[in-house]
């Protein structure tokens, strides 16, 4: 392996694809190294001057990207085999030639950019947000305590890069499995004070196809998450929450109007 440090210029392997349908394939390019540059420094760089190792003139790379500090999500891409944030994955620490490919979870929409709206469909099927009325002023909402504001802090990390999908090997063209990130989403909103009003809506979405069932437990999201979200912790918080609302269901709505 030959580091970064021991090479003037970087080789940068990318899977390109034209269009949706088109064939993959490919392309490697070469950039000059600086110390501390990351793998966007090196995309922008071959955008600039789209010339692959051959000398040959071809098309500007295309992918995601937003904040470029790890705060959107957007510029998620495997890298060596990995999914990750490529505006935090320095080149220093990355084995060389850097094989960068778009996320398989996503269908492509042209070279490492993708279409993510399965995940997006489904934040919504869970009602991933705190409902409240625009028409008048709430005021403040109802306190929750330290302790609890603490750990769901960890859980509104989440900046649905993707790459938890991208390792979970339940979710699949095959699967409608939604993923860890909307089930950590659905945690988060029902423990909220404001939130925990549609605990019974959000609870109810992912007992049903694709929702938490589908989790095999492989664990890959939480290694994989950039953030550190403890997502199996949500899952398993998830399991007992579901077995309580299923238990509500079969009681009937007078039980979960009284309660």
């Amino acid at each position: 392996m030959v580091t970064a440090t021991e090479a003037k210029k970087i080789t940068i392997e990318i899977q390109r694809q034209d269009t949706p349908d088109s064939k993959p394939y490919f392309e490697a390019f070469e950039v000059n190294y600086r110390p501390n540059m990351n793998v966007i420094s090196a995309l922008m760089e071959i955008r600039q001057n789209p010339v692959n190792k051959d000398g040959k003139a071809t098309k500007p790379v295309t992918w995601d990207m937003n904040c470029l500090e790890e705060v959107c999500g957007a510029c998620s891409m495997v890298i060596n085999g990995r999914p990750m944030q490529s505006c935090s994955a320095l080149v220093d620490k990355l084995e060389h030639p850097i094989r960068l490919e778009p996320m398989r979870t996503f269908p492509v929409v042209r070279d490492l950019q993708v279409d993510r709206t399965r995940m997006f469909d489904s934040l919504k099927r869970v009602k991933a947000w705190v409902p409240i009325d625009g028409s008048y002023d709430l005021g403040e909402g109802p306190r929750m305590p330290e302790r609890k504001r603490q750990w769901a802090y960890e859980l509104s990390k989440c900046m649905t890069c993707g790459v938890c999908l991208e390792a979970c090997p339940n979710v699949n063209d095959k699967s409608n499995f939604m993923g860890p990130a909307p089930l950590s989403q659905v945690r988060l909103f029902n423990a909220h004070p404001t939130g925990s009003m549609n605990k019974d809506e959000r609870l109810n979405a992912i007992m049903g196809e694709g929702g938490i069932a589908n989790c095999g437990n492989s664990q890959n999201c939480v290694v994989a998450c950039p953030k550190g979200i403890p997502l199996t912790t949500s899952i398993a918080a998830l399991n007992r929450d579901t077995t309580v609302q299923m238990f509500r269901n079969f009681f009937g709505s007078d039980y979960m109007v009284d309660n």
